[in-house]
């Protein structure tokens, strides 16, 4: 799998582990986090994590437009690798983060690092594969370097569970996924004397190790207080991965292109080469911005699994066993991926040697049709389920009224196949396809089209909040058929100008 590949290919990966760890932090932890630190509702925080993430992705153009001026794409990304430890450790200082709105500070700033870092290792590279020797092999190295930056990936959640509910523990108390909003409601004057006298008291006793509080409204605020601090110290995990990633990236740089300094144009050119250069160029913009068009529907569902999935991770399904929180659906993404890759690759080689390959245009569109699927799957799943308001006026569901965590599992294992078939081969194609002096800004551009999904994502929180659970499914469902179909459409050009 790895024969005939460039030198840097597995250190840049690597290197780019600590941005996948806190990424997946982030994923696993963050609007569990805003709701119980600062008693928002789920559409508040869907709000808040749509404009962190948007931000991550937006910013990316920006940090290829600064490397791309400067021609310094090591040095901007050893700057994103240390502004966005900053952020990190900004969010881990409970006395610091006393407001949503310093909150969403800090992690604009873990957005403005990641813009300077994600989109330039990315272009790099693409840069090794503009040599000769590798071209044909641009697919299977972008699949390669999407699977070992999934590794810090794979741990994150643990990790930042692991952390925060030690440091539950250390305060007496244990892990319960209902507690925050219930205290919150609790201490707001919003609970029923039938929840307070039923559920509440049996968690509350349960979490207390057997002994009912003496005073629930001391239990709800000590209780909140070891949650969300918790919460605070499981980002000091993506500090240390930061950290670790900064050391592989100056330790192997070497082995990475250092793209020259633009050259100017012979004077021996003619008027008609340089106008046939400007249209293909222009060609080649075109065919980009419509495929960036297309994945910005599939980011707005994939990433519905930091939001929406893991609200019903928490909501609705049974937790325990191998699956004990809701955070910890995140890990099986980036597991499945570093599964997964390996065996996509081989079907794919296995088909290019019959010449029966599918394009990548081909690839992107089959994995939209992927992800539909896997939202079907969680529609029919959902049928019968009640509505978010009834499930929080009666408390929270009861064991017996969850559906088991299998169907997220196997939600996640259909979207991470999509996953595989859309994102590292988008990459190779913006690589493959972007003019020479534009790598920076049209990887930033990709990343911008995922920028205009994540800004989306809070509608999904919205209907999550307000509509029943399997139209809100059914709709991820419609919005992947259709970018399919607008996919299939535009192959044959696709492929043309991608010669």
């Amino acid at each position: 799998m790895f024969k005939n590949h460039p030198k840097g290919l597995i250190p840049a990966a690597l290197a780019n582990m600590g941005e996948r760890f806190g990424f997946y932090t982030m994923m696993a932890i963050l609007t569990l986090f805003l709701m119980s630190k600062f008693n928002i509702s789920g559409t508040e925080a869907g709000s808040l994590y749509s404009i962190f993430y948007g931000a991550i992705y937006i910013l990316a153009l920006v940090g290829g437009i600064i490397a791309d001026r400067l021609r310094n794409y090591k040095g901007t990304i050893i700057t994103g690798l240390i502004i966005m430890s900053v952020g990190y450790v900004l969010l881990a200082m409970p006395a610091l983060i006393t407001t949503q709105y310093i909150a969403l500070a800090a992690l604009l700033v873990i957005a403005f690092g990641n813009g300077l870092f994600k989109g330039n290792l990315q272009a790099l590279v693409g840069q090794m594969y503009d040599n000769e020797q590798y071209r044909d092999k641009r697919d299977s190295g972008f699949q390669i370097f999407y699977m070992f930056i999934n590794i810090g990936a794979m741990f994150a959640p643990f990790l930042a569970t692991w952390v925060r509910n030690t440091f539950v523990k250390m305060q007496g108390y244990a892990y319960n996924a209902d507690l925050p909003g219930l205290c919150h409601q609790y201490l707001d004057g919003k609970m029923s004397e039938e929840v307070i006298g039923g559920r509440f008291t049996e968690l509350a006793t349960t979490v207390s190790g057997g002994v009912t509080p003496v005073d629930f409204s001391a239990f709800a605020v000590s209780y909140l207080d070891a949650f969300n601090t918790g919460f605070h110290y499981a980002f000091l995990t993506a500090v240390a991965a930061m950290l670790v990633s900064l050391v592989i990236f100056l330790a192997t740089k070497r082995h990475l292109p250092t793209p020259r300094a633009k050259e100017k144009v012979k004077p021996n050119i003619s008027a008609e080469e340089i106008r046939a250069n400007a249209h293909e160029i222009r060609q080649r913009i075109y065919a980009l911005l419509a495929v960036f068009g297309i994945v910005i529907f599939f980011w707005f569902s994939f990433h519905q699994n930091g939001l929406t999935l893991t609200y019903f991770a928490k909501d609705y399904t049974l937790l325990g066993g191998i699956f004990p929180s809701a955070e910890i659906f995140q890990s099986i993404n980036p597991i499945l991926v570093v599964l997964l890759t390996p065996i996509v690759i081989g079907v794919f080689g296995r088909m290019a040697k019959k010449g029966k390959e599918p394009s990548t245009p081909k690839k992107i569109a089959i994995g939209m049709g992927i992800a539909a699927s896997a939202f079907v799957l969680m529609a029919a799943g959902s049928i019968g389920l009640p509505l978010l308001s009834d499930v929080t006026a009666q408390g929270g569901l009861t064991d017996e009224l969850r559906v088991t965590p299998w169907l997220l599992f196997f939600t996640y294992f259909i979207l991470t196949v999509a996953e595989l078939f859309i994102s590292p081969l988008g990459l190779s194609f913006v690589s493959k396809v972007a003019p020479p002096h534009m790598q920076g800004l049209m990887q930033g551009g990709w990343l911008t089209a995922t920028a205009v999904g994540n800004f989306s994502l809070f509608l999904g929180a919205m209907m999550y909040e307000n509509i029943s659970i399997s139209i809100t499914w059914t709709v991820f469902v419609a919005v992947c058929l259709v970018s399919m179909f607008v996919m299939l459409g535009m192959v044959k050009w696709l492929e043309k100008v991608a010669k």
